[in-house]
């Protein structure tokens, strides 16, 4: 398994709504289970207000497919309730992992 490259997505949610956002990402694992090209899945809160997701991938195809999938599609579905602002969403070549 060579896991090179990834996803950083960082969020920000509206006043009042860090945990209901919290809520989502937790039930966003089952999505993640079912993508066979995601290798690893993390949601992350670094805040009341601060979260994100860190995926990682085999292939550029399994990164692509992750970005139409289903986890993407909830996210927008959601956004105008929780989201202070768009997901800033990055890109990511992963350089070591243990």
């Amino acid at each position: 398994m060579t896991v090179k490259l990834g996803f950083l997505a960082l969020l920000e949610a509206k006043p009042g709504k860090g945990s209901a956002l919290g809520e989502f990402l937790k039930n966003g694992r089952a999505l993640a289970q079912a993508e066979p090209g995601t290798v690893t899945w993390y949601a992350l809160k670094l805040s009341d207000t601060e979260y994100a997701i860190f995926d990682s991938f085999e292939t550029e195809e399994a990164r692509q497919a992750h970005l139409n999938g289903e986890i993407p599609k909830a996210l927008a579905q959601v956004a105008d309730e929780l989201l202070a602002k768009d997901p800033d969403i990055r890109s990511v070549d992963i350089i070591a992992v243990k």
